[in-house]
């Protein structure tokens, strides 16, 4: 099925919404455009009339979505509110969603044409759930009864469409510092020269092509590329939406790859033998071997020598502190999918966020921290050079931060009970005569 390519007016499903537009117009005002109270009203005009019509798409026996739309900030209620996820997440979950009458893709599509970025941003803290719906369906079905996903591939496209439109036709470049180069702390012994034909530069992602559907060949860029959209919002991403995307991520790795539990858990086990595990925590080994039926070849001689291979995801729950009923809920979405790297690298720039964001609460960190080790341990299995080399950083880091986090802790408790409590001055009650 075509699609157009982000037009508003030509919408790609069966029938055309009619937003509730006439709800809750701006009072008449002689007020120019650039009035910041008059832009403001404008813009919570255009949200209060889109969650109008959401409302009246889906059921709300908890909580009515209209009750939304009277606050200041209509938008951001919505996605503040727990009961809102749950009612859209669960219209999203239904059998019936995502095929090209589904009123409530419908709704995404047409919200985001708008050129509110508060109602842009709502669509797109969906991007995770839809697009781990969308790929749990395309595979798990068989090639013979391949449902029809027009609704969500509708969707996908539009936020394609306009992330190919901000880029305007140019990759994304990446410049590589040249190391024979001095750096700017050391005084170069000779004077340096710079040679601009030495200058290295990456490619992100390349040039994007227009597309008015999704093919087979062509699903990872365009959902990549939408995941680079949502990258570009993620600092404002509520918490909810950062969790589905590390559990979507865990699950597209694989987690029942059966050597998950057994590769890294024998490096454990061998190490705690030679090493009684002086330290409290599991040491990393870096094995540069490969995979031999479910099972890695290794040198034990050389063993004690490496320190940095990621175990498996189940044997650092315990260091990292994400109890078994964490693990439980990420494994209770998604399924394995491939990962090419135009799909991979965004799925790993959004992680490092989840992973390293100031803001993030734990579980999600948690939950990105269990993602990471999925990947690698099915980076490890592809044979990615590339994956395996940006997601064992990320692991490194993740070890680090949290080494430091809990020194911090400790050395503060500590510092807590060596430091005398003053005592409390009586109190003095005046009491009038």
């Amino acid at each position: 099925m075509d699609f157009p390519n982000n037009h508003s007016t030509n919408s790609p499903f069966s029938s055309s919404s009619t937003s509730s537009s006439t709800a809750h117009h701006p009072p008449p005002s002689s007020t120019t455009d650039t009035d910041p109270m008059h832009s403001w009203w404008e813009s919570v005009s255009k949200q209060r009339s889109r969650i109008l019509s959401l409302s009246s798409l889906l059921p709300s026996d908890e909580i009515t979505l209209s009750s939304l739309a009277d606050s200041d900030s209509p938008a951001f209620s919505l996605l503040s509110s727990p009961s809102a996820y749950s009612i859209i997440s669960s219209a999203l979950w239904s059998t019936s969603s995502g095929t090209g009458s589904d009123p409530l893709c419908q709704w995404l599509y047409e919200t985001f044409q708008s050129s509110d970025t508060h109602l842009r941003l709502l669509v797109l803290s969906f991007l995770p759930l839809l697009s781990g719906i969308y790929f749990s369906r395309i595979h798990s079905s068989g090639s013979s009864s391949l449902p029809s996903l027009a609704g969500f591939e509708a969707v996908l496209l539009a936020i394609y469409s306009s992330e190919a439109k901000c880029r305007s036709g140019k990759p994304l470049l990446v410049q590589i510092p040249d190391l024979s180069q001095p750096s700017l702390y050391h005084t170069p012994r000779n004077k340096p020269v710079h040679d601009g034909s030495r200058q290295s530069v990456g490619v992100l992602s390349p040039p994007l092509e227009p597309h008015l559907a999704i093919k087979s060949t062509k699903r990872a860029i365009i959902v990549g590329t939408a995941l680079d959209c949502y990258y570009k919002q993620i600092s404002q991403m509520p918490a909810w939406s950062k969790r589905d995307f590390c559990k979507f991520a865990a699950a597209w790795a694989g987690q029942d790859c059966p050597c998950r539990t057994k590769l890294d858990r024998d490096d454990h086990d061998h190490n705690e033998s030679h090493n009684g595990n002086s330290n409290g925590h599991a040491r990393f080994y870096r094995e540069d071997s490969g995979f031999s039926n479910g099972t890695r070849s290794r040198d034990d001689d050389n063993v004690d020598d490496e320190d940095d291979v990621i175990k498996d995801a189940l044997v650092e729950m315990d260091s990292l502190g994400i109890n078994e009923e964490d693990a439980e809920n990420l494994e209770r979405k998604g399924v394995r999918i491939p990962l090419p790297w135009e799909l991979l690298r965004p799925v790993v720039t959004n992680l490092g966020h989840c992973l390293f964001g100031p803001s993030n609460p734990q579980d999600v960190k948690d939950a990105a921290s269990v993602a990471v080790r999925c990947l690698y341990a099915r980076a490890s299995h592809d044979l990615a050079p590339q994956a395996i080399l940006v997601l064992q950083s990320l692991i490194r880091l993740d070890k680090s931060a949290r080494a430091a986090a809990k020194a911090a802790a400790t050395a503060n408790a500590s510092s807590n009970a060596n430091t005398p409590s003053k005592a409390k001055k009586p109190e003095i009650l005046l009491v009038s005569k």
